[in-house]
């Protein structure tokens, strides 16, 4: 073991006996001694730039599309797949949840890579690895060249009296937590799955989150990415008042591109923060990765991009607010762009950037306004002559998968023709109900009301 300073031992110790391998150990040692030093990780609006313009995907030549086909043989897909969707009642990985016409976002993912011909991994947690790849098995076209899945790493939570490792003896695995997406760097490097990338002929990847069903290959954006030989490029969008709390790109005032994120953020720079007009583009977490170059830095780095630090203050147990404070440390993936020397960004449609995040957005890609292609790809639908529907639900109701699906047992109501559906209180669908226009329900009683079978709601 290295020669860790003493008051990191006791962390060392127990990540090296759950076979955490030693770069990963070198890693949080890194944090915590930042974290140990009096470091926040914040970046001050005095020390940035607003980054003002961008390249834009929608006016790429179509040159770049053959440029893109010409690398696709050397291009894989990487998904990150470690959430849970705790936030949405669930206890799997939150890819397996039924998201269109049957089919779970997993499906969705894999019938995508077999469309393009590009090899599939997943980026998975502990909790989600072993029923992701189950879920998996019934592509067996699937990994037949490399290997489906790596497992991103896990670091103890640091109680915030004294920096000491947190325990939980009522249930141990709440001491530990995921070290944030920025773990992707360590865990190719030390789950073999970079070197076996390269030795495939592999130059190219592209990452983006398993809930995002907009983040699908564009061979146009590709080939831009190849031809100007980047390093390391993310895919940002324009920030609107939704997104505001969001992390945004910016630059240092040598230019260097960087990301910040609201927990990066001084409480005293938040309304510069949140100034969209200011900090107009935000981070979708689609990037694209020069799987060379990415080797060599990690090499010249001792295995260690050196993100910037995320400093996280929580409890030990995030449902009881009394239990003992920790810090947990994480970092971004999408901060690597502040790493590469000649990192880009490139602005895309908000198409791209459909995350799955809450119950809402389940509703609303589940219903008529948006079709399943047979590129499995899923997009607004053509006959819908309004952008995509807004959908508010009451979370008091709505907020967990469970309570969605017994509320609309017969699935979602037509949304083609509705712009936006709110519902307060607790009200459950029959069968072919149809929205028009804008849908506001509200349901004061403590009694539930039915929409019964076939009404038509307007207004």
């Amino acid at each position: 073991m290295p020669n860790f300073d003493p008051q990191f031992m006791s962390f060392a110790q127990r990540m090296q006996a759950e076979g955490l391998p030693a770069i990963f150990i070198e890693t949080f040692a890194y944090y915590y001694q930042q974290l140990a030093d009096g470091q926040t990780g914040l970046i001050p609006e005095a020390d940035i730039r607003p980054v003002t313009s961008l390249p834009d995907a929608e006016t790429l030549p179509d040159s770049l599309l053959a440029a893109g086909e010409t690398v696709e043989e050397k291009t894989a897909v990487i998904k990150l797949n470690g959430g849970l969707g705790t936030s949405m009642g669930l206890q799997k990985a939150k890819a397996l949840l039924p998201v269109k016409d049957t089919f779970s976002f997993l499906d969705i993912i894999a019938r995508q890579a077999l469309h393009v011909g590009m090899p599939l991994l997943l980026m998975n947690s502990f909790s989600t690895e072993e029923d992701s790849l189950a879920a998996l098995a019934t592509y067996p076209d699937l990994g037949k060249q490399l290997p489906l899945s790596f497992v991103q790493h896990k670091e103890l939570k640091i109680v915030q009296a004294n920096l000491s490792p947190a325990e939980r003896p009522s249930n141990p695995d709440l001491a530990w937590c995921p070290p944030g997406h920025g773990d992707i760097y360590a865990a190719l490097i030390t789950s073999g799955t970079l070197d076996a990338l390269l030795a495939a002929g592999y130059e190219y990847a592209f990452v983006s989150n398993a809930d995002n069903l907009g983040a699908v290959m564009d061979k146009r954006i590709l080939g831009y990415f190849a031809q100007n030989n980047f390093p390391f490029m993310m895919e940002v969008a324009d920030r609107t008042e939704m997104d505001k709390k969001g992390g945004h790109l910016a630059q240092r005032p040598d230019g260097q591109l960087i990301l910040r994120e609201s927990a990066q953020c001084p409480p005293e720079d938040t309304a510069h923060f949140q100034n969209i007009g200011r900090h107009k583009y935000f981070n979708t977490n689609n990037l694209w990765l020069n799987l060379p170059i990415l080797r060599q830095t990690m090499v010249a780095q001792n295995n260690m991009l050196r993100l910037p630090m995320i400093r996280n203050s929580k409890t030990v147990d995030p449902r009881d607010k009394t239990s003992t404070p920790v810090y947990q440390l994480e970092t971004a993936m999408g901060s690597a762009i502040g790493v590469f020397a000649g990192a880009a960004a490139l602005r895309i449609p908000r198409t791209r950037f459909a995350p799955v995040k809450k119950s809402d957005d389940l509703l609303a890609v589940r219903s008529d306004a948006y079709l399943l292609t047979n590129d499995s790809r899923v997009v607004p639908n053509p006959a819908r002559k309004l952008p995509p529907p807004t959908v508010e639900l009451d979370p008091d109701y709505y907020k967990f998968v469970t309570d969605l699906d017994a509320r609309f047992p017969f699935g979602p109501p037509s949304l083609l023709n509705c712009s936006s559906l709110r519902i307060q209180g607790d009200f459950a669908f029959g069968r072919d109900v149809v929205c028009h226009g804008d849908v506001n329900l509200e349901n004061k009683t403590d009694q539930q009301i039915l929409i019964p079978d076939g009404a038509v709601l307007e207004g």
